[in-house]
């Protein structure tokens, strides 16, 4: 290239001064298409930066949701939650879902039928602990308490949601299904479950219990206190659409969304049905309760004891969680006899 200007400087009559405004056009259209090649790339990393922008944020808000409890909280919570922290009764129904929390209040599961499925799950406590709740870094707390200063103070640690583990089954394991992402699993269960709990009925019948029976829960608690399931316990199972039925009191209990009553052993004639079911309580002071209420004269005098309708069951073995009553659906033709 030096070569070929030098010959050209020799033997050419080309003026220097066009030579060099040809030069600098030639540089001017080169710095220009400089400039113009950055601006193209700054506005692709621009458009390339916005694009990542949006699918991050695309990405961010696919991992969570809006989810509205049953006391009116709304709440932004995984779509898939990893670590649960689950305060409340029922615990067997995260088991029929396939799904362990992270901790839980483990005196709730002590002497239930699924207490050994429960594995390595925190003790929370109870009351439920907050500095044992935060160190376990739950990505979703639910809790039975309805108390709001506690929900507060969880909701400080992660997503919370009030869950009613009172409700009937069938509307209880699709919610918490949904929760987890584990509806249509919630949906199949239920569904066989149906099934069989149809067919538990048949059997009972062909036993002799009939049609329109009604049917009572009681349990004793430490303190000389006697109880009445309503809502929750072994008296869902038996208060089925084809069970036995509540009792008029009992009914009204229902009807108020209470999932027990305390009353004294004066009244319990007003509570008994045709068979009566008695539930026993881990504690000392209580069985003793429940020993002195059935040697007495107003025990002895009801209907449902005359004729032998009496049945006793373990109260942990008596949950309403999925567990149990799937369980239940095997035994109670074995303790109506």
């Amino acid at each position: 290239m030096i070569n070929k200007n030098s010959t050209i400087n020799k033997n050419s009559t080309i003026n220097k001064k066009p030579t060099r405004q040809y030069t600098s056009l030639i540089c001017l259209f080169s710095l220009m298409g400089a400039l113009l090649l950055g601006c193209g790339a700054s506005d692709n990393n621009q458009t390339a930066n916005s694009n990542t922008a949006a699918s991050t944020k695309t990405s961010e808000a696919a991992t969570t949701r809006a989810y509205t409890d049953y006391k009116g909280h709304t709440v932004d919570i995984p779509t898939t939650p990893g670590r649960i922290a689950y305060f409340g009764e029922n615990y067997g129904d995260l088991l029929v879902l396939g799904v362990q929390a992270v901790g839980t209040s483990t005196s709730m599961i002590e002497g239930k039928i699924y207490e050994k499925k429960v594995q390595n799950v925190s003790d929370l406590g109870f009351p439920i602990d907050l500095e044992k709740t935060l160190a376990l870094q739950p990505d979703l707390i639910i809790t039975a308490d309805t108390d709001e200063k506690q929900y507060a103070a969880l909701s400080k640690i992660a997503p919370t949601i009030m869950f009613d583990t009172f409700a009937p089954l069938n509307e209880r394991l699709v919610h918490l299904g949904d929760i987890v992402n584990k509806k249509k699993t919630a949906e199949d269960w239920l569904a066989q479950y149906k099934i069989k709990e149809a067919e538990m009925w048949s059997k009972l019948q062909a036993k002799g219990v009939k049609p329109g029976e009604t049917a009572s829960v009681f349990t004793y608690y430490p303190g000389d206190r006697l109880f009445v399931m309503a809502r929750t316990g072994l008296s869902q199972i038996l208060y089925e659409k084809n069970g036995l039925k509540p009792t008029p009191l009992i009914q009204k209990a229902l009807d108020e969304d209470k999932g027990f009553v305390q009353l004294s052993q004066e009244v319990i004639g007003q509570y008994a049905g045709d068979r009566i079911f008695i539930l026993n309580s881990p504690s000392s002071e209580a069985r003793q309760s429940t020993e002195q209420l059935m040697k007495s004269k107003l025990w002895l005098q009801l209907p449902a004891v005359q004729q032998g309708h009496v049945y006793m069951q373990d109260i942990g073995k008596t949950e309403s969680d999925a567990s149990t009553r799937e369980w239940l659906l095997e035994e109670l033709p074995k303790l109506i006899k």
